[in-house]
């Protein structure tokens, strides 16, 4: 207890309970989409944020906001296109805002300073009470949209075709959810740094979809486990005089090797509890006002395409009939 008598240390536990918290809020819509390394991407970005924020003297943190931003919702447009040449120009657009951050450090004044460093690994011991502020703000706003909006961000992550039907605006959603991505890496980037949010942001959801039966409860789950390792581990590198973004990280993959040890025996336990009940998909459903509208069209729909919305594979291979538009309602 003695390191809380500093107050350093008591902004860097502040700011890892508000990192532990946002970064699997975000990350499991990151998960559920595929697109775990969509943090990593924008780190590269938000490294040109940094950097013109050392060349104008003004704060890196704002300024990765802006660029991360933008870089997000180019990124976001591009995915959406879906053409062949996607995957090239999100690379230039990664290594391109890596090489231009660079750049614009070595010719600001504040070159050689070391600054970069922190930035790039995290340096949550000078995480100062302007910087705390910010990322507190920060984090509400992340929050805030994310579980108040989980509904309709599920939605567009499970099946983009069957949220649009039910009125749901997609684009809108997605750009939003892109933002909050490239918001959560300037949160995180002084606590775990640029080269490592995208683990903090994936490690803890992946670990707890080893044990949970329910997007709420992996939700859930992935957050108490986000908060756990960011703390613990800027407590232990505070006792060993160690970073610690690389320290949370650790902790983060050791979480996870735990976790999946126990999956399989609580798996099995729970089979022989209830053997004829299937796993939980999900416990999130659409909202209330789209549910009208959703039952007509759905139905429509399924008499059009009855293999993808009608019927699913049982396990001696053939294909057993399940009504469609209740089964979507349900998810």
């Amino acid at each position: 207890m003695e390191m809380l008598q500093f107050d350093f240390m008591q902004r860097a536990l502040v700011a890892a309970v508000l990192v532990g918290i946002t970064a699997p809020a975000v990350g499991v819509y990151l998960v559920q989409r595929r697109q775990a390394l969509m943090g990593d991407g924008i780190g590269h970005v938000a490294l040109t944020g940094v950097g013109l924020g050392f060349l104008f003297q003004t704060s890196p943190v704002w300024m990765a906001v802006l660029v991360c931003v933008l870089g997000a919702v180019v990124m976001e447009l591009v995915r959406s296109r879906g053409n062949q040449r996607g995957d090239i120009a999100l690379a230039m657009l990664f290594y391109g805002g890596m090489a231009c951050g660079k750049l614009l450090v070595s010719v600001s004044a504040q070159a050689g300073s070391g600054n970069l460093e922190s930035y790039l690994w995290g340096s949550i011991l000078t995480v100062g009470p302007g910087d705390l502020a910010t990322i507190a703000v920060l984090a509400a706003v992340v929050v805030a949209v994310t579980f108040g909006l989980r509904r309709q961000l599920f939605a567009i992550c499970q099946d983009e075709e069957f949220a649009r039907v039910t009125g749901i605006p997609v684009r809108v959603l997605n750009l939003l959810l892109a933002v909050m991505a490239a918001v959560t890496v300037t949160v995180a980037m002084r606590v775990v740094g640029l080269l490592l949010v995208s683990a903090l942001m994936v490690v803890p959801v992946a670990a707890a979809q080893q044990v949970t039966r329910s997007f709420r409860a992996t939700q859930a789950a992935a957050v108490g486990l986000g908060i756990t390792v960011a703390v613990l581990g800027v407590a232990g590198s505070y006792q060993a005089d160690v970073p610690s973004g690389p320290a949370i990280v650790l902790l983060a993959i050791a979480a996870f090797a735990l976790l999946g040890a126990v999956a399989g025996p609580l798996a099995r336990r729970r089979h022989r509890a209830a053997p004829d009940s299937g796993p939980e998909v999900c416990d999130v459903v659409l909202p209330a006002q789209s549910a009208g509208r959703t039952a007509g069209r759905t139905a429509g729909r399924t008499a059009e395409a009855p293999d993808r919305e009608g019927a699913s594979t049982g396990r001696n291979g053939r294909r057993e009939s399940e009504p469609s538009a209740g089964r979507g309602l349900a998810q």
